[in-house]
């Protein structure tokens, strides 16, 4: 109990003398907001971004329809021949038929993983360039903090800074 009590004493005493300080502090601090997904949104180079990731995934869903549409054909070959097969060759073919199954889920899986890491690289990429241009932007025009809006509860507009950040992004790009 006077450990708690004592903690609190101590806090408030650091409070009552850091706060002027804190006052004096924030007078002189000029603070902006980005939002990093409005970038990525409405930038050059985050459309095309988005449109390279689109064209991949567009590319990887095709191949994907079209091995899943020759395994459905396979499929009701082997449903229409079934009948007039030996037991054994009906039963290589539907063990056939299971291993291009379990080799078309394995593909499925590895093409939204690679799919997933490139549109990862493609946005980290375009989040590395974005950050270069509020490094420079916040020198230049002496912010001592521009933060993502995604990490806010709340910020007045008259901080943002994202049409700012997409004009100078795109120049510079």
């Amino acid at each position: 109990m006077r450990t708690i009590r004592f903690t609190f004493v101590t806090i408030a005493v650091l409070l009552f003398f850091l706060t002027p300080s804190l006052a004096q502090a924030a007078a002189a601090t000029k603070i902006g907001v980005i939002d990093i997904q409005k970038v990525l949104k409405e930038s050059k180079a985050g459309k095309k971004a988005r449109e390279n990731i689109e064209k991949k995934g567009k590319s990887l869903e095709k191949s994907l329809k079209e091995k899943g549409a020759a395994i459905e054909k396979l499929k009701k070959k082997l449903e229409a021949e079934a009948m007039v097969m030996s037991k054994e060759k009906r039963e290589d073919r539907e063990r056939d038929f299971r291993i291009k199954i379990n080799d078309f889920k394995m593909l499925e899986k590895k093409y939204a993983k690679d799919f997933q890491k490139y549109k990862n690289e493609v946005l980290k990429e375009i989040q590395k360039q974005v950050f270069k241009v509020v490094q420079d932007i916040g020198k230049k025009e002496g912010y001592t903090l521009i933060v993502d809006k995604g990490v806010l509860l709340y910020a007045s507009d008259a901080v943002d800074m994202t049409d700012l950040l997409i004009k100078e992004f795109n120049r510079k790009r």
